[in-house]
């Protein structure tokens, strides 16, 4: 087997991955799931992930990425954290998975050249979970949009919630809008996963989802805008559908957009503010100030965090905020420095897309989806391995006749 050729075992790692960071916790399903057996099956994904990476690359062979190697000092950071015992056990427990998480990332890296191998796999798995998502509405729809959530879509047979939803749905419409505008895939391919997932999407009422996708995909279409005609077309009828909807159904896009919230309600983030307010207030050593309180579930006084930032600073301290904040700017910079091509394109959707969430959603310092978004631009902005030169045949030479020497200039 050529040694540059991706295996096929190697999308079954990457969807195992993905299987992974799905987590334990969510909604609650039409068949009651106990926690303890979502968790195996999440865990035992990520084992085997390890174990199938391991095998395809039994002889270690990975390439250097700057992206990795933070993740590598992230954890490092998380160990050195979680081993004061201040948030229990289950701290190093989470420090062993973003491990075994952060490994197989570095045994997956050999084949990561910049192609759009990985990109697919990426959509191939999310679209299946959302296949689910929407199997369940179509099953139960009073369990898919329960009144707990506010009428919002959430995952029926496996516990999802909306924010996870729409965060898969707003990747993979991205992406697959950027395949089409690069011709790599067709349109009836594209409209099967865009369609559905749009309105996915628009059942979750999720608006850091719509933020991220908007921004990410003008931000990753203008990057082509000098070199791709279909890019150009895609931005201005975007731009002038946009604004018909803007001014036609105003009414209705702030009614989604405010899903029935007060004016408080909303201006607090939906009482985010008030737990990033306390986390900021509550007092803390110069050792938790500068490596956190170790790895926890991303809840502070009992109430989730919703901020990857502030969950890093309270989980890693400033030193691992350093390093999040060093991995993102070095995949934004390595983007900004590539030439324009549908690879940089995609890279910078994902990356602007992760930095507009990390404002609301936690997850840039453990094993997340978002930690795979980020992975899945660092393989596009690597550079294609250097094929290794022919070894030309030595020729052997043949002896010269004595009469010839003679003649020989010497």
């Amino acid at each position: 087997m050529d040694a540059d050729r991706t295996p096929k075992i190697i999308g079954t790692v990457w969807g195992l991955l993905i299987l992974n960071t799905l987590g334990s916790a969510g909604a609650k399903t039409i068949v009651p799931l106990p926690r303890s057996l979502i968790q195996m099956v999440t865990m035992g994904a990520l084992v085997a992930a390890f174990s199938l990476a391991l095998v395809v690359n039994v002889r270690l062979r990975v390439r250097a990425s700057a992206y990795v190697s933070l993740l590598t000092l992230l954890l490092v950071t998380s160990v050195i954290s979680s081993a004061h015992l201040e948030s229990g056990f289950g701290a190093l427990f989470r420090c062993a998975r973003f491990a075994l998480f952060v490994g197989t990332l570095w045994l997956l890296s050999r084949w990561w050249d910049g192609s759009l191998t990985f990109v697919r796999h990426h959509i191939r798995m999310y679209f299946a979970v959302l296949g689910s998502v929407a199997a369940g509405l179509v099953v139960s729809p009073g369990a898919a949009l329960p009144d707990l959530y506010g009428g919002r879509l959430v995952g029926a047979l496996w516990p999802l919630t909306p924010p996870q939803i729409g965060q898969y749905a707003a990747v993979i419409i991205g992406l697959t809008v950027l395949l089409v505008l690069g011709r790599r895939t067709d349109r009836v391919s594209a409209t099967v996963i865009i369609v559905p997932s749009l309105v996915l999407l628009a059942l979750t009422h999720t608006r850091t989802a719509t933020l991220g996708l908007l921004i990410g995909l003008a931000l990753a279409i203008g990057s082509l805008l000098l070199t791709s005609a279909a890019a150009r077309r895609f931005f201005t009828w975007a731009v002038l559908c946009a604004t018909v909807a803007a001014v036609g159904f105003a009414s209705l896009l702030q009614a989604w957009f405010l899903r029935g919230q007060s004016k408080e309600n909303f201006s607090s983030l939906t009482g985010r503010a008030k737990v990033w307010d306390a986390l900021l207030a509550a007092p803390r050593t110069t050792g938790e100030k500068l490596f956190g309180v170790g790895l926890g579930d991303k809840s502070f006084g009992g109430l989730p965090i919703d901020n990857s930032w502030l969950a890093v600073y309270n989980e890693q301290g400033l030193v691992g905020v350093t390093l999040v904040a060093a991995f993102i700017i070095v995949l934004g910079g390595v983007a900004l420095l590539r030439p324009p091509s549908l690879q940089r394109a995609c890279a910078i959707f994902l990356i602007s897309y992760c930095a507009i969430a990390s404002y609301t959603e936690a997850g840039l310092g453990d094993a997340s989806p978002y930690l795979l978004h980020l992975a899945l631009a660092a393989s596009l902005l690597a550079t294609p391995a250097a094929a290794a030169p022919l070894a030309m045949p030595e020729v052997p030479r043949q002896g010269v006749p004595r009469r010839a020497r003679g003649s020989e200039v010497t």
